[in-house]
């Protein structure tokens, strides 16, 4: 148990944290990007950087800001920290209120604290709705104006995707599934366990997404780890760090591929039919390291957690080393800069954007809480070329820090339209955003191009 005094003290050292005391970063953000990243040497201290948007939210009509020849309007408000998007064959657009479930068994101290009181300030410490909301945009307008909870009663959800006429759904330590039919607003049917997910001890990434093959014959499922880089033993990260594929019809699931931290926005890639994830790289050993990736996962792949990071560089702090893994550790195919926390990504096969982000890839930044300046806190695109990487990213929404480095909202999840146009889960601004390109303006918009 912490004292009262020492909580004070704490506070204190946070207080000065957060003016900006510690190391800052030496390498452009930008070099963070790409297939090649640079990669300076790790850098370790007693109290790492802090640097962390304090949760505001949104006020009046303010809003993120588009990116040139873009447009964004308010989808959905007034939701409870949305982190996750699904759009249905109709249309109907499912946001995911959760947030982390209680964690008794994870180990307290001083340190433990110290991120908690940060996480607090950045409005991950919520209590968790467990639902999922069902937004229909009936009139085509560009906003939804009918909303329903569709499924409760859930533990943390996260994940979801619809297969063979089942809704399934990712929670913190199990996946469910209720029955749907085209145009359901409620499901009361009970929610049926298919499988447990990794859960104790710790569940120190409690997120776990989800999806699909084509024929709904296998789900795949992804499980952070249990640490930093495996503090907690090597035992506690069992089918941790990885994506997990699991077999509906046997109700088994396997490690699909494993060394990835904390993989998020299972996609298929729709020229090479790879699946892709999004990962949230390690912490604690400088603000240039490691940038967070998206790559696509080879089954039987391993890709260097805790042991090494974007391939063969060796994570010293990790012990017993395990050198025979660091030797077949897989590169990740591009690097989306450090601590950006890139919790979303999601193909475009839309055509609403035009050939140039045809194929290419969104990814929703939820933005760092330890380095300085601050990176994520944003949406991007990445271009593909013949089912690759092909560029640096582009911004697509910024802006969800004010002038005073407080979090109006920060992006998560992000999905596509029926229609083709790019939403964004928003948990600190509690909405849904909708981005189009400037031409395509939704009846009563009059956003210029570029302004938003």
């Amino acid at each position: 148990m912490i004292s009262t005094v020492s909580k004070l003290l704490l506070a204190g050292a946070a207080a000065l944290a957060l003016s900006g005391c510690g190391e800052e970063a030496k390498v452009p953000i930008a070099e963070g990007y790409g297939p090649k990243p640079t990669l300076p040497e790790p850098q370790q201290s007693l109290m790492p950087q802090v640097l962390v948007g304090k949760a505001v939210g949104w006020s009046g009509d303010a809003k993120p800001t588009a990116g040139s020849g873009m447009q964004v309007v308010e989808f959905a408000s007034g939701l409870s920290h949305p982190r996750r998007v699904y759009t249905l064959p109709n249309g109907d657009v499912l946001a995911v209120e959760t947030a982390e479930p209680p964690k008794p068994d994870e180990p307290g101290g001083i340190k433990k604290w110290f991120q908690s009181f940060f996480m607090a300030r950045a409005g991950a410490k919520v209590e968790s709705a467990n639902r999922i909301t069902l937004l229909r945009d009936a009139d085509g307008d560009g906003r939804a104006e009918v909303r329903s909870t569709l499924v409760k009663g859930l533990n943390s959800p996260f994940g979801v995707v619809l297969s063979n006429g089942r809704l399934w759904i990712a929670n913190t330590d199990s996946i469910v599934s209720v029955p749907y039919k085209d145009g359901d607003t409620e499901i009361t049917a009970t929610p049926e366990k298919l499988v447990d997910l990794p859960e104790k001890p710790f569940n120190h990434h409690w997120t776990k997404d989800l999806t699909a093959n084509k024929d709904g014959t296998k789900l795949y499922a992804t499980s952070g780890s249990n640490s930093n880089v495996a503090e907690n033993g090597i035992e506690a990260e069992k089918h941790r760090a990885a994506v997990l594929e699991v077999d509906v019809a046997s109700k088994q699931f396997r490690d699909f591929a494993t060394g990835l931290r904390n993989p998020n926005g299972p996609s298929w890639n729709p020229v090479t039919g790879e699946l892709w994830v999004a990962v949230n790289e390690r912490d604690e050993i400088g603000p240039d390291l490691v940038p967070d990736y998206m790559t696509s996962v080879k089954d039987g792949g391993f890709y260097g957690w805790p042991y090494s990071y974007f391939g063969q560089h060796v994570d010293e702090r990790v012990k017993p080393a395990a050198p025979e893994l660091v030797a077949k550790a897989i590169v990740p195919d591009y690097a989306l800069g450090p601590h950006t926390a890139s919790l979303g990504m999601t193909f475009n096969e839309g055509d609403l954007f035009g050939e140039k982000y045809k194929n290419g890839v969104f990814v929703g930044q939820h933005g760092s809480w330890n380095r300085k300046p601050v990176s994520g806190y944003k949406v991007i695109f990445v271009p593909f070329k013949d089912g690759k990487p092909f560029g640096p990213p582009e911004d697509v929404l910024t802006g969800f820090l004010n002038k005073d480095g407080e979090a109006q909202g920060r992006p998560v999840g992000v999905a596509i339209a029926k229609d083709g146009a790019l939403l964004v889960a928003d948990d600190v601004g509690n909405k849904v955003w909708r981005v189009t390109p400037a031409k395509a303006t939704a009846q009563g918009d009059s956003a210029k191009p570029g302004q938003g």
